[in-house]
C-alpha cells in the first residue's frame, strides 16, 4: 500500500474492512525513520479517522544504540502503538551458530530494556531461509530468558511450515510465551524446471492448514494481532513499488478477498 499517500491508504483499508493497519515505519516505508516525530503522529491520526487503529509497526530495529530506535518506540509509544516487529539478523559465517546466539542475545536483552522503558513489544519474526529465525528453535534461544512482555516472536505459520513441515507445532509450542504477533499468508512449492520454489498465494489456496495453525493457537491461549500479508503478484504493490503496474481496484479486490477470507475462518474457530 505504499503508493497510496496517507489518506487514501486510511480509506482503501476501511472500505475493504479492515479494522487495523500495520504500519512500515521503515526505509521506503510509509514514514521514514528520520521523520518518524513528525510523520507518525499524522498517519495515526489519519487512519483514526477511518476507525483504523493502530497497534503494530515493522521496522528495521536490531539495535537498542541505532540513531533513530529510541525516537521510534518513543513516537510509537506516545501514539498508542503497542507492537513492534524488529528487523532481520544474518548469521555471522565466521562464527559458530553458538556465538552467534550469544552475540544477537546481548542485542535483544538491551532492546528488552528499552522496550520496557517505553512499555512497547519487540518481536522477531520467524522467516525461512538462514538468517536468524530461519529454523525457529534459536529464537526459543534467544528469547527464553527475556520477559515477554517486552521482547518475543512474531509467530509466522507460512515460514514455519516452509522450513517445519509437519514439525511446525512444535515449534510453535516452545515459543508460546513469547508469541504476541501473527503475520497472516499463504504459499505453495512450484517446481520450475529442475529447481522448486516458493510461490506466495491468496490465503485458502496454499498449503499453510489454517484449522491445524488456529486449533494450536486457541489450545496455547495466545492472543495478539493478526496481520495480513499480500505477498503474491499485485503487479509490484507486493514489494512496496510505489508505480505497481495493477489497478488499484484489482488490488483493493485482493485486499477484501483474504481479510474475508480470514475472518470466516476465525469465526470457525470462535476467534471473531
Amino acid at each position: 500500500m505504499q503508493y497510496l499517500n496517507y489518506e487514501q491508504l486510511a480509506q482503501t483499508l476501511a472500505k475493504a474492512g479492515y479494522n487495523g493497519a500495520d504500519l512500515s515505519v521503515r526505509d521506503g516505508g510509509h514514514v521514514q525513520p528520520e521523520k518518524v516525530k513528525s510523520d507518525l503522529p499524522r498517519l495515526v491520526k489519519t487512519l483514526q479517522k477511518e476507525g483504523i487503529s493502530t497497534p503494530m509497526m515493522v521496522t528495521t530495529i536490531i539495535d537498542a544504540k541505532d540513531k533513530y530506535t529510541e525516537s521510534i518506540l518513543a513516537t510509537a509509544a506516545e501514539m498508542g502503538i503497542q507492537h513492534y516487529r524488529m528487523g532481520y539478523i544474518n548469521y555471522d559465517k565466521t562464527k559458530t551458530i553458538p556465538q552467534n546466539i550469544d552475540i544477537v542475545k546481548r542485542s535483544f536483552e538491551q532492546l528488552e530494556k528499552l522496550n520496557r522503558k517505553y512499555d512497547i513489544h519487540g518481536s522477531y519474526q520467524n522467516h525461512s531461509g538462514t538468517r536468524v529465525g530461519g529454523p525457529v528453535w534459536d529464537l526459543y534461544l534467544l528469547v527464553k530468558d527475556l520477559d515477554p512482555q517486552y521482547i518475543g516472536v512474531q509467530y509466522d505459520i507460512r515460514h514455519a511450515i516452509c522450513e517445519g513441515g509437519q514439525s511446525w507445532s512444535l515449534g510453535m509450542e516452545l515459543l508460546a510465551p513469547w508469541i504476541k504477533s501473527c503475520p497472516i499468508k499463504d504459499f505453495i512449492w512450484q517446481k520450475t524446471g529442475n529447481h522448486w520454489q516458493i510461490q506466495d498465494m491468496p490465503l485458502g489456496y496454499g498449503m499453510v492448514d489454517f484449522d491445524a495453525f488456529l486449533r494450536k493457537y486457541v489450545e496455547l491461549k495466545l492472543s495478539g494481532p493478526f496481520s495480513i500479508h499480500l505477498e503474491y503478484d499485485l503487479g509490484g504493490a507486493d514489494k512496496g513499488s510505489r508505480t505497481p503496474t495493477m489497478s488499484h481496484e484489482k488490488i483493493a479486490h485482493c485486499l477484501k478477498q483474504d481479510i474475508d477470507w480470514f475472518r470466516e475462518k476465525l469465526k470457525e474457530h470462535n476467534l471473531d
